[in-house]
């Protein structure tokens, strides 16, 4: 008997008609009476010889068509489970190689090291020998990485390897790398000119600690070049940026006081036309975008302990929020009950968005559109922009 994989589940597997789970299956394959899959029209061959090994990409075997079609059921699977529909508009999918920022594991093996992502479903590190998701400049890092690490780190040890690209070059942090003695920093700053890094800082438990930098780094946030923080927050593509700025401008449209809320360094409090209010609960980027914008009436506020309430909100007729995962729930209920006209919702995690939607339904407030955006490439991660009124 055969079955026809007809949609994708939210971990990547496909899922037949009958609900089977079946790993690698794409709607259009069908799953043969052995078990095997027979592939249909949107099972492509994977580009990078890593997959499936390789756990930053979940979904490489998936064709551009059926991964639109997967960010869109994302989304409106998490509404329906509250009673939610709205217009879902076409997705927007980052190009490969265009990931700026990434998180890396590696390990000491022999006299050498392995740098990569985490193995599916495991903490065994998978030596990156290409990458179809990172931009060229920070994939050229990782062999000279390789190449450091080896002698930094102890036999069998483990470290976090971070890469972001800002205006200067690559701004790079190491986690549990111990570097002791003269030879050991000459090594590192040799390493940094080498490779034309713009910061190199390392973190040995107590914070990070900046060990080069020959100019300040930045990125250019709207046009404004914004201080960047060692760690901090950044969209993983310059066209998601972009595309999700678009959605927070459209959404937001003829409000003259806006308030921008988990403001991070700005990404769309810098694009927002009118007075604008930035708060965030990152010392280090309030003071980047202060620095940066002394225009943005700028508040150090922790939104989950202290959210603005409906009588903060009486000033503003439109709101901007991009919480974390855990979405913006004690937030949305202080929205709910306010008098805002316009919100504009940039979230990460399709299901406490539509937690939240919910509560700002019930307040009175309705889902105009929501935009899925695919930055993260090939993998199971969802972002979306969406936009509300009353």
């Amino acid at each position: 008997m055969t079955e026809q994989i007809v949609r994708i589940a939210a971990r990547g597997d496909g899922v037949s008609s009958t609900g089977r789970h079946v790993p690698f299956g794409v709607p259009g394959d069908m799953l043969l009476g052995d078990g095997t899959i027979a592939p249909g029209p949107h099972h492509q061959q994977p580009p990078c010889r890593h997959f499936p090994e390789c756990g930053g990409c979940q979904l490489q075997h998936v064709d551009d068509d059926a991964y639109r079609n997967y960010l869109v059921s994302r989304v409106v699977t998490a509404l329906a489970q509250h009673g939610l529909t709205t217009d879902i508009r076409d997705p927007h999918l980052s190009p490969p190689r265009t990931r700026r920022r990434a998180s890396l594991r590696a390990l000491k093996v022999g006299q050498g090291a392995v740098i990569g992502f985490n193995a599916a479903k495991s903490n065994r590190v998978v030596d990156m020998r290409e990458c179809h998701i990172l931009r060229p400049e920070l994939f050229d890092l990782i062999a000279p990485l390789r190449s450091l690490l080896g002698g930094l780190l102890l036999q069998r040890r483990t470290a976090e390897v971070q890469l972001t690209l800002v205006e200067q070059g690559a701004d790079v942090l190491l986690k549990g790398v111990e570097p002791e003695g003269y030879e050991a920093m000459e090594g590192l700053t040799s390493f940094c000119e080498s490779n034309r890094l713009a910061r190199l800082s390392v973190d040995q438990g107590l914070g990070p600690e900046t060990l080069y930098e020959p100019f300040p780094a930045t990125i250019s946030l709207s046009g404004v070049p914004v201080g960047f923080p060692v760690g901090g927050f950044l969209q993983a593509t310059e066209d998601g940026e972009e595309t999700l700025g678009s959605c927070v401008r459209e959404a937001v449209q003829g409000g003259e006081r806006i308030a921008d809320l988990f403001a991070g360094l700005g990404t769309f409090a810098l694009a927002l036309p009118g007075k604008v209010y930035a708060a965030e609960a990152s010392r280090d980027a309030v003071q980047a975008l202060k620095r940066a914008a002394p225009n943005i009436a700028v508040e150090h506020r922790d939104l989950y302990r202290r959210p603005l309430d409906k009588d903060d909100l009486k000033s503003f007729d439109a709101v901007v929020l991009d919480p974390p995962r855990a979405g913006a729930e004690e937030q949305v209920k202080e929205l709910a009950s306010s008098g805002v006209a316009r919100i504009a919702y940039v979230s990460c995690n399709p299901a406490t968005f539509a937690r939240d939607a919910m509560i700002l339904a019930d307040g009175g407030y309705r889902i105009d559109w929501i935009r899925p955006v695919g930055q993260f490439r090939w993998s199971t991660h969802v972002e979306l922009g969406a936009a509300f009124s009353r």
